[in-house]
């Protein structure tokens, strides 16, 4: 299965994606830690990369897409991924739709996610109260549209991201596995037709 994670910084996305992987036996993987690790290079790309990410920027589609496609050709990921933070963007989305099966959106307001991430912001120098602001202001501009995009198609399983970890992550086992029999039932009917 190919599941994409999305919600605002500080949803819950890592955390549920790790679960979720445990649970589902197959790799949790996240956009921006690829993106980290190649701004760590002492590379022209990966010093761009880091000025990209530090300033709370999206990196531009042409380069995420190149990035993220190419990894996800790594044999471990042949079958199935749980992805957070791609894609964040209608025409990342588009250029990306038979790679996605089911899209979990965790609802967080604003508030609750500064909330939550100010008490880790001296972890990552990436999250300056500034760089976080900017995201959130990003996310509502051009991911809010990603989840209109997946909706349309009966892909998006929509979670209250504000419940305890655990509520979260029975609310989106439940939902994934009534998307599955979904999915399963749309294909034995395909194949009959």
């Amino acid at each position: 299965m190919r599941i994409v994670l999305v919600g605002i910084q500080g949803a819950g996305k890592s955390t549920q994606g790790n679960l979720l992987s445990e649970k589902l036996g197959i790799p949790y993987l996240s956009s921006g830690h690829i993106f980290r690790q190649m701004a760590q290079e002492k590379t022209p790309t990966g010093r761009w990369l880091k000025e990209t990410i530090n300033s709370g920027s999206l990196v531009p589609d042409d380069m995420t897409l190149k990035i993220v496609l190419e990894y996800l050709e790594k044999p471990e990921y042949q079958t199935g991924y749980i992805l957070d933070g791609f894609p964040r963007t209608v025409a990342q989305a588009e250029a990306f739709k038979e790679s996605v099966d089911i899209v979990i959106f965790l609802d967080v307001t604003d508030k609750e996610a500064l909330w939550r991430i100010s008490g880790r912001i001296d972890n990552r120098e990436d999250e300056t109260l500034l760089a976080i602001r900017r995201r959130i202001e990003l996310f509502h501009e051009w991911t809010v549209p990603v989840l209109s995009y997946y909706e349309q198609q009966g892909k998006l399983i929509k979670i209250d991201g504000e419940q305890e970890v655990v509520k979260v992550f029975d609310d989106v086992v439940a939902k994934l596995e009534k998307a599955e029999k979904k999915m399963k039932a749309k294909k034995v009917k395909a194949k009959s037709k």
